[in-house]
């Protein structure tokens, strides 16, 4: 008997030289989280969920920038969708990375745009859950490659200790390394360079840290995650998630990556998507394809986070919204 389109589905597989992973059954909810009243959802890279499940996403107002706007980018999701609150306004040119630490604090990573931004941009801010700005990295406005500045920072995280990891780079001629901080934002090392080898990076796009504090790199422009020990020290490097836009790591070390870029050019004989396996010895196990046909259309989430109770999140930049993935 002839398998059924739903069947085939089931038995789908994605097949590479290193990795054999389940074609997931996901179902894929557009326009999930609600803005409120009058405001529209801008480009977005990048969101995060905190320990109670509520979603927290960095939006370029309305656009895709905040340079000339005074909407606030920060904004809370209840886990139903609803709007809770939003803050930040006047801080950023470019959000782009968002990361909710164990205390419920809030990070924000501004990537900036290439031209310059007087009094803002190419910063790291902390917040606390209502806004308050506790701590600010970098100099606003000031692009920079020393031990107090960035260029571009693309991706911000902390370790179960507190330490501060910032990706500090976004292609072109921003930087290519890796910041560390104290939790109280005292510089501690940096590493890498733009290049291909082992602990070089080509376009930086996002951080996240495993539970034992090994420091997972998404080098999107080298088409694989980079590991590091919490000092830098490079581990290895896995291309089986894809070419890596967002990454996301949860209590259990379930690595969440997803790749919206791959293509006959920039990623051959990889399928754009999500790919979803462990932190630990990076054997992948699902796979949810993006929902287009196209091979250059960008229509699968560039930034990923996951509620531990079964649903994924994406931050869209092509669609504009925040949709939410959920088996059927």
């Amino acid at each position: 008997m002839k398998p059924t389109g739903k069947a085939l589905l089931l038995m789908a597989i994605v097949v590479a030289p290193w990795v054999i992973a389940q074609e997931a059954t996901w179902r894929s909810i557009e326009h999930w989280a609600r803005m409120p009243e009058g405001r529209a959802w801008g480009s977005t890279s990048t969101l995060d969920v905190d320990r109670a499940g509520n979603v927290w996403v960095f939006e370029r107002c309305g656009a895709n920038s905040c340079a000339a706007s005074n909407l606030p980018p920060v904004l809370q999701f209840d886990t139903a969708g609803a709007f809770v609150r939003s803050f930040g306004a006047g801080l950023f040119v470019f959000p782009h990375s968002i990361h909710v630490d164990r205390e419920g604090n809030v990070w924000a990573a501004d990537a900036a745009l290439p031209e310059s931004t007087p009094g803002k941009g190419h910063t790291v801010v902390k917040f606390d859950r209502e806004g308050k700005v506790l701590l600010t990295l970098g100099k606003p406005g000031v692009a920079g490659d020393g031990s107090d500045t960035f260029n571009r920072p693309s991706g911000v995280a902390t370790a179960p200790n507190g330490d501060v990891y910032v990706s500090d780079g976004h292609g072109g001629k921003s930087n290519a390394r890796v910041m560390k901080f104290s939790k109280d934002g005292k510089f501690l090392l940096s590493w890498g360079k733009k290049g291909t080898g082992p602990g070089d990076f080509g376009e930086l796009h996002g951080i996240a840290v495993d539970s034992t504090g090994r420091v997972f790199v998404a080098d999107r422009g080298n088409s694989r995650v980079q590991i590091f020990d919490a000092n830098g020290k490079y581990l290895d490097e896995w291309k089986q998630f894809g070419r890596p836009s967002g990454i996301y790591i949860d209590a259990n070390d379930t690595l969440y990556v997803t790749d919206h870029q791959s293509d006959a050019k920039r990623n051959p004989g990889v399928r754009r998507g999500i790919r979803i396996g462990s932190a630990q010895d990076g054997k992948v196990h699902t796979h949810i394809p993006a929902r287009g046909a196209e091979p250059d259309k960008q229509d699968m989430a560039e930034g990923i986070a996951a509620d531990g109770k079964g649903a994924i999140y994406g931050a869209e930049v092509a669609h504009k919204s925040v949709t939410k993935y959920v088996r059927n």
